[in-house]
């Protein structure tokens, strides 16, 4: 596995690569507002009557928020350990973390409910840590499945323990309210490293700890 150096290094050559790319091509503000407009005017309305003169402005910032993942290092994140456990080495479940994400395809909502579960090394992490995890990665355009790898792969790189569960469910408004419209379908992908993988009744206690099946 490779050292946590060489992680952090990797990481932050490629986040300094995608600065670099946005600080040359990311639009203005005043330009993102503009694209709000075009796309009212595209739909039919007129983006200057009353109900819509603000829309574009509140729009740009509602997409502060959504794409607020961009921003975060979810390498950084996880830095914070605590390794005086007293030996603990058994199961941790972080269960029903709440997201709100959006398909890269559509760039419509994906709402959903993660649980995330690690068996400890040398070190844990504050609960809240996973769950700033989860957020870093789905406020992203996302694919639900690269979303889930990227949470279990984040954690397995940095903690180092000796085994890593995800297991994501939710609902792609990109088949619901359009397309096939299926509405109540969900989609549920999992992740299992380490120990997690080769164990069934790792994997069979993660379950019914985050309460899945149920």
């Amino acid at each position: 596995m490779p050292e946590r150096s060489t992680i952090a290094a990797l990481y932050d050559a490629s986040t300094a690569q995608q600065t670099e790319r946005e600080a040359d091509d990311r639009p203005t503000r005043a330009e993102a507002e503009e694209a709000v407009r075009t796309l009212l005017r595209w739909a039919g309305e007129d983006p200057y009557r009353e109900g819509l003169l603000d829309t574009p402005r509140r729009v740009v910032k509602s997409y502060d928020e959504f794409f607020s993942g961009y921003a975060i290092d979810p390498v950084d994140t996880l830095q914070r350990v605590f390794e005086e456990t007293d030996g603990y080495d058994e199961m941790v479940v972080l269960r029903d973390v709440d997201f709100e994400s959006h398909c890269e395809h559509h760039m419509v909502p994906i709402i959903g409910r993660a649980h995330v579960g690690y068996l400890p090394g040398r070190r844990v992490v504050g609960i809240s840590k996973l769950a700033r995890v989860v957020d870093a990665f789905a406020r992203r355009l996302q694919i639900q499945e690269r979303m889930t790898a990227q949470i279990a792969n984040t954690i397995q790189d940095v903690l180092e323990p000796r085994g890593v569960a995800v297991v994501i469910a939710s609902q792609h408004h990109c088949m619901t309210t359009r397309g096939v419209h299926k509405v109540g379908a969900s989609m549920v992908t999992s992740r299992m490293l380490g120990a997690f993988r080769d164990e069934v009744q790792l994997r069979r206690e993660f379950h019914a700890l985050a309460g899945i099946g149920d």
